[in-house]
Formats: C-alpha cells, structure tokens, sequence
C-alpha cells in the first residue's frame, strides 16, 4: 500500500530540513513509536523536524509523489493512538513550531505556533489578565497543535467550551502540500465552508497546522473550590444535573469515585479527605466579585447536602486549591499505573450520567472486569477505565472487546457518543460504526478523499 522511505528519500529530506534535523537512531525511532495511549508502539522509518511552513509543504509534496505515509506528532500525549505511526513512514515532529508570535491584549487574541506548551501560552496570557480556558490534564506537555487536533476539553470545559471555541483561523498545510490560511482575526466569519473548524478535532488527517489564531477572555480575577463527599456514587452524579438546574454554571464539576482518588493518593504519596468516601465531587466557581461567588458555593453547599452529601470541605487560598487539583490532574495516570488497562471516553447528557455509571458497573460486573470512573461531570464527559487488574489472559481477551461495545451502545442509547475529547484515532476505530452511520461515515471518508488522495496523512485512524 506505501513505499518504503529509501536512502534517496532520506537524502532529499535532508536538503529539505538540514541533515541534523533528520533522525534515524533506534533510541529515537523507539521514542516517537508510542504515545500515552496503552502498550501500543511502532516505530516510524525517520523522524523529520521541520521548522518553517515552507519545509512541510515539501516534504507533504515529497511524500505525497512518493505514496510515503506522513504522521504529525505533538507533544505524544494522546489517548486514542492518533500519534502512532502504524504504517512506518516519516514522523514529522512539530517541537521546533514553539513560538508565541503576538498576545494582542487590545482585541484579546494571540497568535501562536502548534508547537507551543498549552500550559505556556495559559501563563503568558495570565501575565497580561487575559484567559485561554482549554486546559487539559496534559497541559505541562501537551501542544497546541495536539489539543486541535483532538478538539481537547479538560475541567473547565463546562463553563468555557472546548479548544473549537477559542480557534478564530489557522495557516496548515495539505495532505498534498498546498499551504491554505482559513478563518479570520474577527469574531464573526461567514465567508464560505469553515475549514478552520473541519481541521479541529480531524486527527492529523487532513492536514498539518502551522499556525493558529485564538481569541481569548477576561481572566477571572477569584475562584473557590470545594470538595463534596458521598457514599454513594449515585447520589453523587445525581447531584451534577441538580446544580445547573438551581441556575448555577461551575467553571469545574468533576467527579471522582472511591478506587479513582485512591489510586491518586498512592500515586502522590499522601492523603486526602474523606477517602473512604464512595465518590466526591470537586466543584470550583470563578468570577470577578466575592460576594457572587460566595452566593454560588452556599447555593451549592445546599443542594450537595439535599443530595447526600456528608461533608464539604471548602479551598479558599491557592495552596489549598492546588493541593486538590493535583489529587484530580494525577487520576489519569495513577489509574493506569494499576494494570493494563483500556481507557473509554464515554460523553452523555449530563442528566444521563447516573444511568451510564450504574450501566458500566453492571456491564463490568457481568463480565467480570474492574472499571474505575472519574471525569467531567459537568458536560457529561466521563472517562470509564477498564482493568485487567487480577482477570486472567483468558477472560481479558475474550471479554474486554464485547464488554467495551456493551458500554458504547449504552452510552449511545443515552443520547451520547463514545468519544468526548480523546478522539477515535486507530485504538477506538473498529467502534465508530457503533456511534455513526454508514452514511455520515461515507462523507467522512470522502471529505478524506478529496484532501488526501493517496491517504499519505496519517493513515490508518478514524476509519
């Protein structure tokens, strides 16, 4: 299906980047084989890092003449393998696209390389009072370019939206290296078919983005945080529905079940309160007036103790808040650290979330295997990981694939879908048809089609 890359080509990359910027050592081919998504790993035949627009076009015309399959690769913290290079071929690395070209604190926009920290760029727009809301669990290393290209959402997602809502326009290139500028440095934009929005969330698919223009908000100058424990994790997801009916919007409403906070604090090394709880909801509020803000965290100190609620513990100064934070930021990886696992991304509507939660624990049940959840309760995005903990070979492989499908279909009869941030990539393809049809699948290919003719960028995810 794909050629090789040959001595030829390697030497024609070369010309392209500069010989030092061409990789090929079996420590570094290893290194850009994996991201964060399982056990997965293979090796592309080069590495490439280009370090101008001009360079990837010819590489895409390069490799697009030559049928040599290209991956892009961020800061390698996906979730769903959108990264790995399955077919070999050129990993063509965006680490040198790391520039913060322009914070325009006049119309609250900045100007940014895809190589770029998102932890990086959230700190220099803080420095002049202004708010990039996207922040993933991965923000200390994931890229921009990366958080596109899954659309990511992260806590506080609930109350800003996710990394679609802040991208005003991008420069990328196409899969036949044609170098396109979508969008606009303006608020409103109806000027023919929104590429910009086509590219978020493809996956590296259609093409490689090198340039991106966010909007940006207000920082919020105050924000409390409380942690609300249960001893039932019914009662607890229950709760999240309630407080938006009350007429409150958090900037965060996580919830964290009791194998979740327990795998953090063996992963942190210290305790935290209320433990023993079945599940705890974390609950942060954010605006500019202390008295608002006040009004909001007493309204839902209410409705969590209606609910069930046994204790509430409140973080008013940073040291406190962080501390908490950090016990939810580890989750992710302290749940893995467990066993091998499968991570699924399950998003419903956040009233659905105590249906889904009780089906997962029924499903994981029948079959026997160990799921712990834990996620973004507050738009419904609850991330189900599944253990191998102490299952034998046996059952691991034989159950795992039907139990997954199980929660899927539960989660689409929910009115959800199966991915709310992590995206499709090659682990989750073989479920797509579970959550969209033949038809919608079709288009999409053919969207592929018309962009990619060879199928040369990333080929082997999504579909």
């Amino acid at each position: 299906m794909y050629n090789k890359v040959s001595i030829e080509i390697i030497e024609k990359l070369k010309k392209i980047v500069g010989e030092e910027f061409v990789i090929l050592d079996e420590e570094s081919l290893k290194l850009y084989s994996k991201d964060y998504t399982e056990n997965l790993s293979f090796n592309p035949e080069v590495i490439v890092k280009p370090n101008t627009t001009a360079q990837i076009s010819e590489i895409l015309k390069l490799a697009n003449e030559e049928k040599i399959p290209v991956v892009p690769r961020g800061g390698g913290t996906g979730l769903s393998g959108g990264a790995l290079p399955i077919y070999g071929g050129i990993c063509l690395s965006m680490e040198k696209f790391n520039k913060i070209i322009e914070i325009d604190k006049e119309n609250f926009q900045a100007i940014v390389e895809p190589g770029v920290i998102t932890q990086v760029l959230m700190e220099e727009c803080e420095k002049s009072d202004l708010y990039y809301p996207p922040d993933p669990s991965s923000k200390g290393s994931s890229f921009l370019g990366g958080n596109l290209a899954e659309c990511s959402g992260g806590p506080r997602a609930v109350k800003y939206g996710v990394t679609k809502d802040y991208v005003l326009g991008l420069e990328f290139v196409t899969p036949t290296g044609e170098i396109i500028n979508s969008g606009a440095r303006v608020l409103k934009n109806v000027t023919g078919y929104n590429l910009t929005q086509l590219l978020i969330g493809s996956e590296g698919t259609l093409g490689i983005i090198t340039k991106i223009i966010f909007r940006l908000i207000p920082l919020p100058r105050k924000r409390k945080l409380m942690l609300a424990a249960y001893n039932s994790i019914q009662e607890c997801a229950t709760t999240v529905a309630k407080i938006f009916q009350a007429g409150i919007t958090p900037s965060a409403l996580e919830l964290m079940e009791k194998s979740a906070i327990k795998a953090a604090e063996n992963q942190l090394g210290k305790k935290f309160p209320n433990t023993e709880a079945e599940a705890q909801l974390l609950i942060e509020v954010d605006g500019n007036y202390e008295d608002s803000i006040d009004r909001d965290i007493e309204a839902i100190a209410e409705i969590v103790t209606e609910q069930g609620a046994f204790d509430i513990i409140l973080a008013e100064d940073k040291n406190k808040m962080d501390e908490l934070w950090a016990l939810r930021r580890c989750i992710g990886e302290a749940v893995k650290s467990i066993s091998e696992y499968k991570e699924e991304d399950t998003v419903v509507p956040r009233s659905k979330i105590p249906e889904l939660i009780k089906g997962v624990k029924e499903i994981s049940g029948k079959y026997g295997i160990t799921t712990i959840c834990y996620g973004h309760a507050g738009d419904g995005n609850v991330h189900v990981n599944i253990l191998k903990d102490k299952s034998d070979d046996s059952v691991w492989e034989k159950d795992l694939d039907i139990a997954i499908r199980e929660i899927f279909k539960l989660t689409v009869s929910l009115g959800g879908t199966i991915s709310g941030e992590h995206g499709i990539g090659y682990s989750q393809k073989s479920y797509l048809p579970i959550a969209l049809g033949e038809q919608e699948i079709a288009l999409m290919k053919n969207i592929k089609k018309t962009m990619d003719p060879n199928n040369i960028m990333n080929p082997g995810k999504i579909f």
